[in-house]
């Protein structure tokens, strides 16, 4: 016979292996961080079970541009290294800078963080770091999830995942419509592997041996590999507000080949000049250890250009000089011209 229901055991949360308290210490942690980044749009923030955000009054005839995505792989390096201080920026990054691309100003961001078991210290880091990628990205974090499942991932691991939202005026949306041949192709440096192609990266490190805590050209190994994805929407948006822009593409994984295509026309093609950008010594080290040929380099990492941007002929000059004012390394990388029929839509010669 079951015993009665008054003495069977009170199974609890924490006995499931959930801390409660953990959880309230982390969002006590974070606000600081999270309110540097509110915008005066922001009406509830983090705290409530909903945010919320009035679009700006500056739009007129608003659309709303939304984004998500996450920092693959690049975290499997970050739990080898116990370096959690950076992936927020390169979730921010990989977002906003894709929203960026149709024109859009990024207002609010929400993050999701899994783990099985919370560990304060460490959900503290990487929330920190998405507080600081929404600085850069004049984004306000307005909310998230902690979401703490035992069973679910290794002790010390976690998983992240990012959504923004942002806000272009219907009759500025860049969509690459404009794009001719004549316009020039304009790269913005990136800032090393960004974070795309890190299954390869760690499999790079693994069969090369190399010391993660060795020189590599001045700096740490470690830092070189983990070094956080740029955020580029303010000096784009200056760019926007400045000049026509006809059409911008973030290269993230598919590299230049697969990612210029996606703004392009049917009938034009990009033409790249080998050897009008500089290229990190990373890539070319990947490049060497893994016997990796040309093509397949540009079809997986951005190989030193991390935003590109289309415009005029007539507007490079000052295009360029706007964005190195603005910080940016830039480079005239190439052309669009027509397409030869069954070409594809970026070649490099």
């Amino acid at each position: 016979m079951n015993p009665p229901d008054s003495v069977k055991p009170t199974i609890s949360y924490r006995d499931a292996g959930v801390d409660i308290e953990a959880g309230d210490a982390l969002v006590e942690d974070i606000k600081p961080f999270a309110k540097r980044t509110l915008r005066p749009e922001v009406l509830a923030g983090i705290g409530g079970f909903g945010s919320l955000f009035e679009v700006p009054k500056k739009f007129k005839n608003p659309v709303l541009v939304s984004g998500t995505d996450g920092v693959g792989t690049k975290l499997k390096l970050a739990f080898q290294l116990n370096k959690h201080d950076t992936v927020g920026i390169d979730l921010v990054a990989m977002c906003v800078n894709d929203i960026l691309v149709q024109g859009a100003e990024p207002l609010f961001f929400l993050d999701y963080f899994a783990c099985g078991k919370l560990e304060v210290g460490v959900a503290a880091q990487v929330i920190k770091g998405i507080a600081a990628g929404c600085e850069q990205a004049g984004c306000a974090l307005v909310g998230g999830e902690t979401a703490e499942m035992p069973g679910m991932y290794p002790p010390g691991e976690y998983d992240l995942a990012g959504f923004s939202v942002g806000a272009v005026d219907k009759e500025k949306i860049i969509n690459g419509a404009t794009i001719k041949p004549g316009d020039t192709v304009l790269g913005l440096a990136s800032s090393g592997a960004h974070s795309n192609g890190y299954s390869l990266v760690r499999k790079l490190v693994e069969v090369s041996g190399v010391d993660l805590n060795s020189d590599f050209h001045g700096r740490p190994m470690r830092d070189v590999v983990m070094e956080p994805t740029r955020i580029y929407v303010k000096p784009l948006l200056n760019l926007i507000a400045a000049l026509p822009v006809k059409g911008m593409a973030h290269i993230t994984g598919g590299g230049l080949s697969e990612n210029i295509p996606r703004v392009l026309p049917q009938n034009v093609t990009a033409e790249l000049q080998r050897g009008s950008w500089h290229i990190p010594p990373l890539f070319g080290w990947m490049q060497q250890q893994g016997n990796i040929p040309e093509d397949e380099m540009l079809r997986t990492f951005n190989c030193g250009i991390g935003m590109v941007v289309i415009v005029a002929a007539e507007d490079a000059e000052r295009a360029t000089a706007l964005l190195a004012a603005e910080g940016e390394q830039v480079f005239r990388i190439g052309v669009i011209r027509d397409r030869v029929a069954g070409e594809h839509q970026t070649v490099v010669v």
